[in-house]
């Protein structure tokens, strides 16, 4: 496995549907849950995008600056980006960073947003959009000259001068769960990512877009969007979900789902099945709590439990064909903290053999450093 944290850039806090507990974007918060998630071993973070969101680009390259080894998945948008540009902006960030850039494609999900954005186009249409822009940005960065005739994207004598550093290009992330966006996943895309459907659902995603890749000659990896709440024991666990929503009223929620009625993604669709916007029933697998996607849009669910129930949870995703599972949890700075020393442990995480030693040792979790010798003068701890 490897697994991403999250980088709050809509804003953070301790409860949902309330501002009470609410934090404020900023920098310095931003790099707080940066740095802790490059020192506790996360393979790399997930900037979000969309309006209510901080510049994703901008914000990964100040957080690049002030971190090491952690990798960031910043979003592409066609319709509001040229390929060109982006190819551009791609390059220039991962030769910058040495490498540690990992591209999210992002078609927008909400008309009512992306109107606001400029971009005019229905649900299938704006795939047949992405399709030209990932054709052309694909054969910009293999270091060829473009010349581009769609019906949607147009370019003459395109060319990027400066290469990336990983080849052909940085991976390719993307999400769609309707047919048109799974041809495009498996046209272009290096991991299928899905949002946190029960096993069953998840697995016959994987094996339709699985299936949809072998017919091109492709083969796909496979990821996960999360939220955790694990505690040290399963009642904890629960009553932190429980928290979690407390300040939600049934006037907060009609709210939510209004809006996210109005969009035409069908992974947000899927979404909002999953709970009906009923806080009565929130289980809606064996761990598994639709309560977030009461009033957050995208990823609504939660694995909640303890740490050893957890983690067979992750496993029976893996086991599916999961292989990068990025997570995320309120408050993320001290959830990031939490879930690496509880969960991390009981995990087949995949870690860079460079790094494994310096890791170890500022690791909060005593069997990663029992063999290390400490100065008597340094303490370790970590949040509970």
């Amino acid at each position: 496995m490897e697994i991403f944290w999250f980088i709050p850039t809509h804003g953070d806090g301790r409860f949902l549907g309330t501002a009470k507990g609410a934090r404020a974007v900023s920098f310095s918060y931003c790099k707080q849950i940066a740095q802790a998630a490059d020192e506790l071993g996360y393979s790399g973070v997930l900037i979000p995008t969309g309006k209510s969101c901080e510049d994703p680009w901008v914000a990964a390259s100040t957080l690049a600056s002030v971190t090491e080894k952690l990798k960031f998945l910043v979003a592409v948008r066609p319709g509001l980006m040229s390929p060109t540009v982006s190819a551009r902006m791609a390059a220039t960030f991962d030769r910058f960073t040495k490498g540690r850039l990992l591209v999210n494609v992002v078609a927008g999900g909400d008309p009512v947003e992306l109107a606001g954005e400029g971009l005019f186009l229905d649900h299938d249409t704006r795939y047949d959009l992405t399709d030209e822009f990932l054709t052309i940005w694909r054969k910009l960065l293999e270091e060829e000259k473009v010349d581009y005739e769609g019906e949607h994207l147009n370019v003459e004598g395109g060319e990027v001068l400066y290469p990336t550093v990983q080849t052909p290009y940085p991976p390719l992330y993307f999400g769609g769960s309707s047919p048109a966006a799974m041809n495009v996943a498996a046209d272009h895309i290096d991991v299928y990512l899905t949002w946190g459907e029960p096993p069953a659902q998840v697995e016959e995603k994987i094996e339709k877009v699985r299936k949809l890749a072998a017919a091109k000659g492709k083969k796909l990896r496979f990821g996960i969007r999360l939220h955790v709440i694990v505690r040290e024991t399963e009642d904890a666990a629960w009553q932190a979900a429980e928290e979690l929503i407390q300040h939600v009223d049934d006037e907060t929620i009609a709210a939510a789902q209004k809006i996210y009625s109005r969009m035409d993604s069908e992974g947000q669709r899927r979404m909002a099945k999953l709970h009906k916007g009923d806080r009565s029933n929130l289980e809606i697998s064996p761990n598994l709590w639709a309560g977030v996607g009461l009033v957050r849009g995208g990823a609504g669910t939660a694995l909640v439990g303890d740490p050893d129930t957890v983690a067979a949870r992750l496993k029976e995703y893996e086991d599916l064909g999961i292989e990068t599972f990025i997570l995320s949890g309120y408050p993320h700075l001290e959830e990031a903290y939490r879930t690496a020393e509880l969960l991390f442990p009981k995990l087949p995480i995949k870690h860079d053999k460079d790094n494994t030693k310096d890791r170890a040792f500022i690791s909060p979790f005593g069997e990663m450093i029992a063999n290390q010798k400490i100065p008597e003068n340094r303490t370790t701890g970590v949040l509970k």
